[in-house]
């Protein structure tokens, strides 16, 4: 049986019918005539998660990530932990927006195009520890729900004071009109091997975080949000310091190198937030959401590092030390005295071109390039639109 798929404007594709193997595929082609005319045209992105989009939060709060961070790009910190540009960043340019403030930043930011509620180290439900004993950040899913919330009704009472704050402030249709992205469920999951809970531990309570960010994506809705653009949670049994801290058996090496357990978590967690998001779209009507897998480009990248110009993609750019350049206690940017000279120990690689690893945890701007470019056309996504229909419900 073939299944009824409408769009709110259905200029925006015609179908394509694909039979190959006995399996019938359809597939979603957005034609280039009517793009130009239907595209979403968001005029901001509010964007929710962790590292993997934080752009000046934690840094914002905490102190600036070091030097070398942000030097291929930025050619200086920005907030970022990376070498440059992240997804979120790509995102923005490809919508014609730009960079988003970290909403945490009180120096120098323009929300008028949006805000990032993101922070490195971000969970999706709050952690029992402090910073400096976890290293998790204070501003999990709920926190940023709440500074959000808070953001857009004080926005609008101090957008009238007129001046400046018109300027920087955004309009109370940016907020309907907008662009919600969300990364985040990563550090949940390495939370709990941090307890040392076993991997069937760690599964159990995963539905509890997938409740807490369909919560959080129900409470966005309330305030107007209906454009919903969320990405699973990557391998991290491919990162350098999962591999390092949480030692494993040969016969837990899968043929790409990575980490069995930790990417069978990742996948399990992935399961359940897709089924999630299908449940939530017949729950909030008049929301388009679109869930990206960003798992799938993630380890086809680590797979083929070298088939695509990188090198070891376990090998990062920016440490010191080890099997994997990378030391938890020397992270990129870290300095020692030497001789009673200052001197930075952790130093970048000569050429983040060609790495995929930026400081064993995160990944580089020609990392984030890539996998970009594989999600922007809706190849990954579920439904299957591009970015930029992404305001267009689908109903299959």
């Amino acid at each position: 049986m073939i299944s009824k798929m409408s769009l709110t404007n259905p200029k925006l594709y015609f179908l394509t019918l694909i039979i190959t193997s006995n399996l019938v595929t359809f597939s979603v082609i957005f034609s280039s005539a009517s793009a130009a005319v239907n595209t979403c045209a968001f005029p901001a992105i509010f964007n929710f998660g962790d590292s993997n989009s934080d752009t000046g939060g934690l840094s914002s709060a905490f102190g600036q990530a070091p030097s070398p961070n942000g030097e291929t790009y930025f050619h200086s910190p920005s907030g970022r932990y990376s070498d440059g540009r992240l997804i979120i960043d790509f995102i923005a340019e490809r919508l014609g927006l730009g960079y988003l403030s970290a909403y945490l930043d009180s120096v120098g930011s323009n929300f008028s195009q949006g805000a990032n509620f993101a922070t490195a180290g971000s969970t999706i439900r709050p952690q029992n520890t402090t910073m400096s004993q976890s290293g998790y950040s204070p501003f999990s899913l709920n926190y940023q729900i709440i500074q959000f919330t808070d953001f857009h009704r004080r926005s609008q009472i101090v957008r009238k004071r007129g001046g400046v704050y018109r300027e920087l402030l955004p309009e109370e249709k940016v907020f309907s009109g907008g662009l919600y992205t969300f990364d985040i469920g990563q550090n949940d999951l390495t939370a709990g091997y941090k307890l040392n809970l076993t991997t069937q531990q760690v599964k159990e309570y995963v539905p509890d975080l997938i409740t807490q960010l369909t919560q959080a994506i129900k409470i966005v809705y309330a305030e107007g949000g209906r454009s919903f653009w969320v990405h699973n949670t990557g391998p991290v049994g491919c990162l350098p310091y999962v591999m390092d801290r949480f030692p494993i058996t040969a016969a837990e090496i899968d043929k790409s190198g990575c980490a069995t357990p930790f990417n069978d978590v990742s996948s399990y967690f992935n399961l359940r937030l897709k089924e999630a998001l299908v449940r939530l779209r017949k729950e909030l009507t008049f929301a388009a959401i679109t869930y990206v897998d960003v798992y799938s480009v993630k380890y086809a990248l680590i797979s083929r590092a070298r088939e695509l110009g990188f090198e070891d993609p376990f090998l990062a750019c920016c440490g010191h030390g080890g099997k994997y350049n990378y030391n938890r206690l020397l992270k990129c940017g870290s300095k020692k005295i030497v001789n009673g000279t200052e001197v930075m120990v952790a130093k970048s690689c000569k050429d983040p071109s060609v790495r995929i690893n930026w400081d064993g945890t995160h990944f580089t701007e020609a990392a984030n390039n890539w996998i970009f470019h594989q999600i922007v056309n809706g190849s990954y996504s579920d439904p299957p639109i591009p970015l930029q229909f992404a305001c267009s419900r689908m109903e299959v």
